[in-house]
C-alpha cells in the first residue's frame, strides 16, 4: 500500500472487539516508534507498554474526558520523554506517536492518540501525576501521550483526498 493511502485510511479508532493484538503486530508498532525521526538523533522517548486489564481500566480515568476507550483496549503504549536530553522532546515524542499510529492502522490494529501532556485526570490531578503514580515512571520522564491499541470493532471511512482543505496551503507568501 502506498504511504499516502495509508495516511488517508488512518483514523482514530475508539471501539475494540476485545480480541488481543497479535504480539508480532505490537512489536512492529513499537519498532515504528523507535525508528522515528528525532532532533540530532537524541531519541528522548521511552515507551511503556501496558497490557494488564486492571491497569488499563484505571488508566481510563487518567483524563477527565477522552480516555474511556482504554477500558476495552487490548493494550496501550505510554510515550514518555526525557526533558533533560533535549528541549524538543515533545516534538520528538509526537513524531514517534504519529509513526506508531500510522503503523497500527496499516496492520489492521485500531489506535487512538490520547493526549496526556497538559491534561487533567478525572480526580483533578494532572494526567501526568495520575499516570506517574499508577505506572511508577521516574520524575525526569515527562508524559507526552498514550496510544490505545485494540482490534477495531468499527473503522471510520478513509479521508477523501478531494475534500482536503487545500486552501490551508500557501506558497511563497501568506
Amino acid at each position: 500500500m502506498e504511504l499516502l493511502e495509508i495516511m488517508r485510511n488512518r483514523r482514530s479508532v475508539r471501539t475494540y472487539t476485545g480480541e488481543p493484538v497479535p504480539e508480532d503486530k505490537l512489536l512492529k508498532i513499537l519498532k515504528a516508534g523507535l525508528l522515528s525521526a528525532s532532533g540530532r538523533a537524541v531519541r528522548p522517548w521511552e515507551f511503556l507498554v501496558v497490557q494488564k486489564k486492571e491497569t488499563l481500566r484505571k488508566m481510563a480515568d487518567s483524563r477527565a474526558a477522552g480516555a474511556k476507550m482504554l477500558m476495552d483496549a487490548d493494550c496501550a503504549v505510554v510515550v514518555l520523554g526525557d526533558e533533560e536530553k533535549t528541549d524538543v522532546w515533545t516534538e520528538d515524542c509526537s513524531i514517534a506517536m504519529a509513526n506508531m499510529h500510522l503503523m497500527a492502522d496499516s496492520l489492521g490494529v485500531g489506535s487512538c492518540w490520547i493526549q496526556g501532556r497538559l491534561r487533567e485526570a478525572s480526580d483533578g490531578r494532572s494526567t501526568e501525576a495520575y499516570l506517574r503514580e499508577l505506572l511508577g515512571y521516574p520524575e525526569h520522564l515527562k508524559l507526552e501521550a498514550v496510544l490505545s491499541l485494540g482490534m477495531p470493532k468499527d473503522h471510520p471511512r478513509p479521508y477523501d483526498l478531494e475534500e482536503l482543505p487545500m486552501e490551508k496551503v500557501h506558497r511563497e507568501l501568506f
